[in-house]
């Protein structure tokens, strides 16, 4: 039998790929993050174990995993987004490799682009920005010099307590505050928000927001257009 690490997409369940269903539906145990819709985890047999990674260490759930598929199980390992765009796959597939236990990675929509994408925001765009820069904000340790002066289009996961510090740090180290800046919250679900300002106001105007929020800095924002989702709210602020 096989591990799978399997993206579950970015929020909305349609967005799972085909053959991540698949493996759900089949699996005999499934592991999943708590950002996972829980109706991607209803999807697998009624007889499946379902275990939810919190609040296990990134430790535990690697030893899980190998437990389990060293006893044969078939097992699914569902995580948010995409296993390897800030979700620690590579941390579970170096625990499977050492244990010499079989894998399979099954790459999953990220909110890297669906979460822009759902707000109407285009990541690159022709004459404008040809590149795309991903970073953690998780703390505020971060190459702030590097990426103020970064071209094209600077994405920040899991940056909304940060928000404020992160952006007087890129504004100190010479990103113009003037630059369109955008945070979408909850992205590709019912809950999404988002809001547009300034680099220098865009703390201020996502203050109500909640996580998960993606936040995205860069000339491309001044082109969001809102979507036709219902449950989509865009507030634009004076740029």
């Amino acid at each position: 039998m096989t591990v799978y690490l399997v993206g579950a997409g970015p929020g909305d369940p349609e967005l799972i790929t085909v053959r991540g269903l698949e493996l759900i539906r089949r699996a005999e145990v499934v592991v999943f993050d708590r950002l996972v819709a829980s109706e991607l985890v209803d999807e697998s047999a009624p007889d499946t174990l379902r275990i939810a990674r919190d609040p296990m260490s990134q430790e535990q759930i690697s030893d899980l995993l190998v437990a389990y598929g060293r006893a044969g199980l078939e097992v699914v390992r569902l995580k948010g987004g995409d296993p390897f765009i800030f979700g620690r796959g590579g941390e579970e597939v170096q625990a499977l490799i050492e244990a010499s236990v079989e894998f399979e990675v099954i790459p999953g929509v990220s909110v890297l682009n669906a979460g822009p994408a759902a707000a109407g925001i285009p990541l690159t765009h022709r004459g404008v920005s040809s590149q795309v820069v991903a970073a953690a904000g998780h703390s505020t340790d971060l190459d702030f010099e590097y990426l103020a002066c970064a071209k094209g289009t600077l994405v920040i996961f899991m940056a909304l307590a940060n928000l404020a510090a992160i952006t007087a740090g890129l504004i100190e180290h010479g990103l113009d505050p003037d630059t369109p800046a955008a945070v979408v919250s909850h992205a590709t679900t019912p809950a999404q928000e988002s809001v547009v300002s300034s680099l220098r106001n865009i703390a201020e105007a996502a203050a109500s927001l909640s996580p998960p929020a993606l936040v995205i800095v860069g000339s491309t924002v001044a082109l969001a257009t809102p979507g036709d989702q219902a449950t989509l709210r865009t507030n634009v602020l004076a740029l």
